[in-house]
This record gives structure tokens, C-alpha cells and sequence, in this order.
């Protein structure tokens, strides 16, 4: 049997695009293996902006802390192909392993036959076939782009459809206007099937619910028909059939609160048999998400100065910096110290945009590489700091960068955050010893 990175070098080569949005060719490869996608448990299909990893991060733990099986579907992944697959079993699930990716690849490549296929849509195609194929309880799937015309957006009848928060991203697929993003993500709505809106921007959250009006879908909306805050130190979830007092997530920031809600919100709705209160306060406490404001205490941390802390969020859109910079504020309520960000951006993001919300908040910016043909040079992001007002230099590379801040004299040890794009965090996790499990 070959290594299944063979396989994956292979199917990179069956379309002449990485992106090209449509359903038709996923449907003609899941109806070659006998349609796995409509013989699977209740599946939840999650899509939006932010948070869709975390909302099913949070799910799958409360769903493996009450004992069900969950396979999980995610992307992209940030090291290894590995982490998009995760295959339910009791104990909890696991990734899937070397031989049986190798497996499935090869039957998905005998069965594909050499027909024209983007890598995205015949790995998600493989997924299902190996969900379908191993016995689960529930399935939680992530839209890897949109979601009207994403590969994912072939099951039928889904327990609910989750939206996570909208905000700019992809432009050049998916529009440039939250509205018409918006719609995009609201395809994934299904008839007869409950929709879980995450509270939204308000032009986002009136598509999505015109969409869901008009495809006769239930619609809990947040921020109406479920609520979460922080109250003495707690999380206070509330929603019309159930009042919960709960620990804060151990995924840190203000907006992993909205996050777990959503989740909650989900599971309740969806599969209630699998969400008692002790699952959810499971849960919370042992959610892992990786490079979601992961504190780094691996190799690279003992490159930073004495004392200091370094932190990692793959966010690289305007809306995901801005709760960033709303976690470092919070952090800096408890414990000031200097923030320094290192920062590395694909050529297409709107680094302008990225950066404004830490104006003021951090005391400098090193702008490093991305390891990747399409990322924006250090010198260029830099240039584009100092326009925005934050000092910035570049670096060779994030090691370089840690080092250059570990040579000064610093009264206080800095807050470190490392940022900007996930291509850049699966370098980091990679170079720290801190791979995802």
C-alpha cells in the first residue's frame, strides 16, 4: 500500500483549480460510492466566518463527555492532512490514522477513476465514505469555503444547520458585501431542517433568516432565543427551555463564550438526548482547539525573552483581530505587561484591516514570512504597519524574531502573539513540538 501523502500529491493534480465552487462533481463521485452522505447518523453542518471550528470543537467535547461517537470533519488542516478527518469511536474519537487514510484514498482513487476533481472535493467525498463506513452517533461537518455551492453542501436533511458569525473574508469567491456572504453561508439551510444563527452582524443575521423563511426552516436565533455571558467568574447560559450555570470555557477570549452557546444551542436542538448538563460542563472544561489563542510552551517559547508569554491565533481576517484584540485587552486588565505582535499575511488579506484593531495596543509589530507562493512579503506588511501607526521591522522568520526581542532588556516581560494566517500557525505549531491531536 502506498503512503497516503502519495494519494494526497496526486488528487492535488485532478483539477487545474484549487477553488472552483460548484456541487456537481462531488455528487457524481458520492453517487459512484452509492450515496454514503444520505446513510450517515445526524449530522450537523456548520458553516460562517469565525468560530466554525471552535463551535464544533466544543460540540464534539460535550458530545464525547455524555459518550457518543463523533466523527469530525474540519478544514484545512494546520500540520497534517490527518486533522481534518476525526473518526468517532467510544472513549472518544481519534484522528484518523496512516493506514486507514491510505485506504480510503486508494478507494477513493480507483473509484474516481482520473475524472476532473478539486483536492477539497474529493477529500470531503472520501470523508463521507469513511463516515459511512464506521459506526458513529452523530456527525459534525465544517464547510471548507461559502457554503451554497461548497462540496460539504451535498447531505440532505441535516439535524440542524449551525452560522457562525459573518464577516469579510474570501471577497474574491464569495462577494464583497457582508450580504452577499452572507447568502453564501445561508445555502447551506435546509428544508424541514433547523437553522442555529449565531448572534451576527445585523445586515447578516437578516439574510440568513430571509433564507431560512423562505426554505421553511426553523430559525434559534442568538442573542434572542439563546443567550450566554460572564457573570462572577461563570458562564450563564439561557435559552427558553433551559437555564445553566457553567465554568468559562477553557478556550480563553469573550467570544468563545458565544462560541459554546452556539454549540449548546446546536446539540439542544439537534440530538437533546446527547446534552445534559453535565456533558456540557464536561465539555467546556476539556475543549481543545489548536492555534485558537494557544499558549506556546514548546521549543519556540524558550526562544522568547525570560518570563515572557507566547501566545498563537491562526486569525487573519478584520473580524477575528478584533476579538483578539478584545482577548489581549481582558489579559491586560489582569496582568498589563507589553504586547508585541508577529505577524505573517497572505497577499490577498487586507493586512490594513487586520491590524487597526491593535493600534494602540500592542507596542510593536515583526512582520515574518509564510511559507507559501502566495504570501505577502515581510518587508511589504511592514511598510503597511508603520502606515497604519504601529512600529514595525521585519524578520527572517518567527525564530529570528524571538530572538531579536529575547536581546533587549525588557522592565517587563512582553505578551507575545503570533498571527495573521493558518499557514503560518501550522509552521509554528510544527516548530514548537505542539501538533494537534
Amino acid at each position: 500500500m502506498q503512503h497516503a501523502d502519495a494519494f494526497l500529491a496526486r488528487f492535488e493534480s485532478l483539477h487545474p483549480k484549487k477553488i472552483d465552487l460548484t456541487l456537481g462533481r462531488t455528487e457524481r463521485l458520492l453517487a459512484k460510492l452509492g450515496n454514503p452522505e444520505r446513510k450517515l447518523p445526524p449530522l450537523i453542518h456548520v458553516a460562517g466566518t469565525n468560530g466554525k471550528g471552535s463551535t464544533i470543537a466544543f460540540m464534539r467535547a460535550m458530545l464525547e463527555a455524555a459518550g457518543a461517537r463523533v466523527h469530525v470533519f474540519t478544514s484545512p488542516h494546520l500540520v497534517r492532512f490527518h486533522e481534518r478527518i476525526r473518526l468517532g469511536q467510544p472513549g472518544g474519537g481519534r484522528l484518523i490514522t496512516d493506514e486507514q487514510l491510505a485506504e480510503a484514498c486508494a478507494r477513493i482513487e480507483a473509484i474516481n477513476a482520473g475524472d476532473p476533481i478539486t483536492f477539497f472535493e474529493i477529500t470531503t467525498a472520501m470523508a463521507f465514505d469513511l463516515f459511512h463506513r464506521h459506526p458513529a452517533d452523530v456527525v459534525l461537518m465544517e464547510v471548507g469555503l461559502g457554503g451554497r455551492f461548497d462540496s460539504t453542501n451535498v447531505v440532505h436533511g441535516p439535524a440542524a444547520s449551525v452560522i457562525t458569525p459573518i464577516s469579510m473574508d474570501h471577497r474574491e469567491h464569495l462577494g464583497d458585501t457582508i450580504g452577499k456572504i452572507a447568502f453564501e453561508k445561508a445555502g447551506i439551510i435546509k428544508a424541514g431542517s433547523p437553522v442555529i444563527v449565531a448572534d451576527q452582524d445585523p445586515e447578516a443575521m437578516a439574510v440568513c433568516l430571509e433564507q431560512a423563511a423562505r426554505r421553511g426552516s426553523e430559525a434559534m436565533i442568538g442573542g434572542q432565543d439563546f443567550h450566554a455571558h460572564e457573570e462572577r467568574g461563570r458562564m450563564v447560559y439561557q435559552a427558553e427551555d433551559r437555564l445553566l450555570d457553567l465554568p468559562l470555557p477553557r478556550l480563553l477570549g469573550r467570544h468563545q463564550i458565544g462560541n459554546a452557546a452556539t454549540a449548546i444551542a446546536a446539540l439542544s436542538r439537534a440530538v437533546p438526548q446527547w446534552t445534559t448538563p453535565a456533558a456540557i460542563e464536561q465539555g467546556l472544561l476539556q475543549v481543545e482547539w489548536p492555534a485558537r489563542f494557544q499558549r506556546l510552551q514548546g521549543h519556540l517559547s524558550r526562544l522568547a525573552p525570560a518570563g515572557a508569554e507566547l501566545w498563537l491565533d491562526g486569525g487573519h481576517n478584520e473580524d477575528g483581530a478584533r476579538v483578539l484584540a478584545e482577548t489581549l485587552v481582558s489579559l491586560e486588565e489582569r496582568q498589563p505587561r507589553p504586547v508585541v505582535l508577529l505577524m505573517g499575511t497572505m497577499a490577498r488579506k487586507d493586512a490594513r484591516a487586520i491590524l487597526k484593531p491593535f493600534v494602540g495596543l500592542a507596542q510593536e509589530l515583526l512582520a515574518v514570512p509564510v511559507v507559501h507562493s502566495l504570501a505577502r512579503p515581510p518587508e511589504e506588511l511592514a511598510a503597511i504597519a508603520r502606515e497604519t501607526g504601529l512600529p514595525a521591522v521585519s524578520t527572517a522568520s518567527v525564530r529570528d524574531g524571538l530572538r531579536y526581542l529575547a536581546a533587549r532588556a525588557w522592565p517587563v516581560a512582553p505578551r507575545i502573539l503570533i498571527i495573521g494566517s493558518l499557514y503560518l500557525a501550522g509552521e509554528v505549531l510544527q516548530a514548537d513540538g505542539s501538533l494537534p491531536a
